[in-house]
């Protein structure tokens, strides 16, 4: 700090809930930064998870402001229910949390659409939850924005006229059908009359705040092969999820920027469609899945298993400007006989150790493995680098050299203090 971004290094669920939960401690004000109520960030304190969609991971730390910022998309109701169960465990929210009247709403019309496009052979496996749409009315000039929620013959008259185009595009969505401006006002109303209090130039606020010579935290959501410009295209997410959306997402300027921590799992995983060149067959996946509780935290959804693809985390060091890494759920991997790292591509008869500019190319590949023996022991007690068993290290400060980023932290279980730190 006094400005850290925690960008995801892999295709997001890296654990980044976790360790803004652990860097908020010293931190004034946490951001959000992208994404929407798609992304799930898993905070574990006294025994108990609690799964934040919308708000910071910084609101468990008492007296931090939390901030959600332009570039976030925003389902109000889902966003109310969030907050409310923070209050019923006792967190006071409300008076910290602030919200951009730039950023976007999503609207049920968003999520019908979403549904009906992902029928059929284009599908991408989305969670349905109308971000994606949400983004494309933003980038079409079309959107919503909170801030435009205060006029309600302008919110009608917008509504409207996005749900005739819906209806023309998107025919066999019978939920458009019944849809209009005036009821889904009436929806919102109570809500919104619930959320204006919170609104706050959140660019103005974090400038005010580093002039200030406070420290601000910037949380993004998904992880850079799920961004929209340098992610596998096109199975991404609709919004900027590495580094450089975070000042953009925030409305603050480049070099307010002066560290960036990525966070990745000590093997790989991704939701969805899309190319995973480290996959794991059925049933290594399957051990493994169980073994690390690899299942969505907003879906439910059985994530897709691998080991550690080292070009891809090289690709997401280079695009973001990794300062240093966090390792996470090293634990998991304790009971493998064998540990193993995707090194290199085979493609069109040659090895390629770069990542691959598209989606196509990276299906095609054959992967070219490194292997390490499994350290076999627990390391969920460790809490200084010595604690770990020799291999463990080994491979760890293997990824470390071959990435070319240094390891700040190295996580070996959900709890907040199971955690090694450099």
């Amino acid at each position: 700090m006094p400005c850290t971004v925690v960008v995801g290094a892999q295709w997001g669920d890296e654990g980044k809930g976790k360790v803004v939960d652990a860097l908020s401690a010293d931190a004034d004000v946490v951001a959000r930064y992208q994404g929407g109520p798609n992304a799930g960030h898993s905070v574990i304190r006294g025994g108990r998870t609690v799964v934040l969609h919308l708000v910071p991971s910084g609101v468990m730390e008492s007296g931090k402001r939390c901030l959600i910022g332009n570039g976030v998309v925003v389902d109000l109701p889902r966003l109310r229910e969030e907050v409310e169960m923070l209050e019923a465990l006792g967190l006071e929210v409300r008076g910290r949390l602030g919200l951009s009247p730039a950023a976007h709403v999503i609207l049920p019309y968003h999520r019908a659409a979403e549904a009906a496009a992902e029928r059929g052979p284009g599908a991408i496996g989305t969670t349905g939850r109308g971000i994606g749409f949400a983004y494309r009315d933003k980038a079409a000039r079309s959107g919503i924005r909170f801030g435009d929620l205060a006029d309600r013959a302008a919110f009608v008259a917008a509504a409207d006229r996005n749900l005739h185009r819906l209806r023309l595009e998107f025919p066999e969505a019978g939920d458009l059908v019944a849809m209009n401006g005036g009821a889904l006002w009436d929806e919102l109303e109570e809500t919104v009359a619930w959320a204006l209090p919170m609104t706050t130039d959140v660019g103005a606020e974090l400038h005010a705040a580093l002039a200030a010579g406070r420290r601000v935290l910037l949380e993004g959501a998904q992880g850079t092969l799920l961004d929209l410009d340098h992610g596998t295209y096109p199975y991404v997410t609709s919004s900027a999820a590495s580094a450089a959306g975070a000042p953009l997402g925030v409305g603050l300027g480049p070099r307010a920027v002066d560290r960036v921590i990525g966070v990745t799992k000590a093997y790989a995983t991704r939701v969805g469609n899309g190319p995973f060149p480290s996959e794991m067959p059925s049933g290594e996946a399957e051990r493994l899945r169980d073994a690390g509780e690899e299942y969505g935290a907003t879906t439910g959804r059985p994530r897709r298993c691998g080991w550690l693809d080292l070009p891809a985390l090289r690709y997401a060091a280079r695009v973001n400007g990794l300062d240093q890494m966090v390792i996470t759920k090293l634990d998991v991997l304790d009971s493998f006989e064998e540990v193993r790292v995707l090194v290199a591509y085979q493609h069109d008869g040659g090895e390629v150790v770069d990542f691959p500019a598209s989606s196509s190319a990276l299906e095609s590949v054959k992967p070219v493995w490194r292997s390490f023996a499994g350290w076999k022991s627990a390391t969920s007690a460790a809490r200084r680098w010595s604690d770990l068993p020799a291999r463990a290290r080994e491979y760890l400060e293997w990824v470390e050299r071959e990435s070319g980023v240094p390891i700040g932290a190295v996580s070996v279980g959900a709890e907040r203090e199971a955690e090694i730190r450099r």
